[in-house]
């Protein structure tokens, strides 16, 4: 019997800030991590990747190095950076996605650049409207999605309620729940509140057959009262990031505290290690990445900023959302909806 096809994942080696040590250190890790149950194309300048494979000891590995000239720098306009820069590691990456040749594209470069290009080159799935991404964020019990986090920051009802179906089925698939949950964030309860797109998006939510919980504000999201909530990306990011700020905070005001006296600095030291335990689902390179839902594929964002173990992650959750077909389910979803 011939075995089954080993997954293949495209990395853009070149995009993260710290390109392409971190990505190709990070590659090795997932490989090894996976016992390398899937196969890694490194996309990117071909003397350097090899250089970097040498330096990890790693060129034994399953790796194919696919040369790319260019690279789309944070500074680039996303659009522009595609149109002009049609040889860079990202544009080559997904090209490859979308001839079959790799199974998923993974980048910590620019955001709206790897959004762009997911979009426009692998194209949207079939009644939807805009594709979006979406985070889990730690709360009092396990984990809950935030969608959209930051790809439309101005949204219709329509754009909502799709957020919610694709919300819906990615948590279902990757959490294992056979009936996440699903809120729409706002300024109240009720279901008079809030804009005209969040009073619509209600209306379509609470007539379908999800487990709509109705509104939840955002000091509900941390208490795990909806494994999905719902939102526009403008104020999505501003939640995550907010979010994302937090340890550092924290870690900035007991250090404050610390420099009051000897015995401050010994209750510190002594809280430190389980602070840092328990804040440990809160650092973004936990994650890894998050997903654009809604295109023709699986494309996985990560920080630009994101450490070694940040782009294993990445590597890694792209793995399990090609795995668990989240982009059929989604289609299939949506055409039952009929839009």
């Amino acid at each position: 019997m011939e075995s089954p096809k080993k997954l293949r994942i495209a990395l853009d080696t070149m995009g993260g800030d710290c390109a392409p040590e971190r990505e190709v250190a990070g590659a090795v890790e997932a490989l090894r991590a996976s016992r390398e149950q899937f196969e890694i194309v490194l996309v990117g300048d071909e003397q350097t990747i090899h250089h970097q494979l040498a330096l990890q000891n790693a060129e034994h590995l399953p790796f194919t190095v696919v040369h790319a000239s260019q690279v789309i720098t944070m500074a680039d306009s996303p659009t522009a950076a595609l149109k002009q820069k049609k040889d860079s590691s990202l544009s080559v990456g997904m090209h490859l996605h979308k001839e079959g040749k790799v199974d998923a594209c993974v980048s910590a470069g620019n955001t709206g650049a790897v959004l762009s290009a997911a979009t426009l080159i692998l194209g949207r799935i079939k009644n939807v409207s805009r594709p979006t991404i979406g985070t889990f964020i730690p709360a009092e019990h396990g984990t809950c999605l935030l969608v959209d986090a930051g790809a439309n920051v101005d949204c219709r009802a329509q754009h909502l309620y799709e957020f919610a179906v694709m919300g819906n089925i990615y948590v279902r698939l990757l959490k294992k729940k056979d009936r996440p949950s699903i809120a729409l964030l706002n300024v109240g309860e009720e279901k008079s509140k809030g804009t005209e797109a969040a009073q619509e998006a209600h209306k379509l939510l609470l007539a379908s057959s999800y487990n709509f919980i109705g509104n939840v504000e955002g000091g509900d999201i941390l208490k795990s009262k909806a494994d999905v909530v719902v939102c526009d990306g403008f104020v999505g990011n501003i939640v995550l990031k907010f979010g994302e700020s937090v340890p550092s905070f924290l870690k900035s005001r007991l250090k404050q505290f610390s420099t009051k006296g000897v015995i401050n600095k010994l209750a510190v030291g002594m809280a430190l290690w389980p602070l840092k335990a328990s804040l440990r689902d809160m650092d973004p390179n936990e994650e890894g990445g998050v997903p654009v839902l809604g295109v023709n594929g699986v494309t996985i964002i990560g920080h630009g900023s994101s450490t070694v173990k940040g782009i294993k992650n990445m590597i890694l959750r792209a793995a399990e959302v090609a795995q668990s077909q989240v982009n059929r389910q989604i289609e299939k979803a949506l055409a039952e909806k009929g839009f």
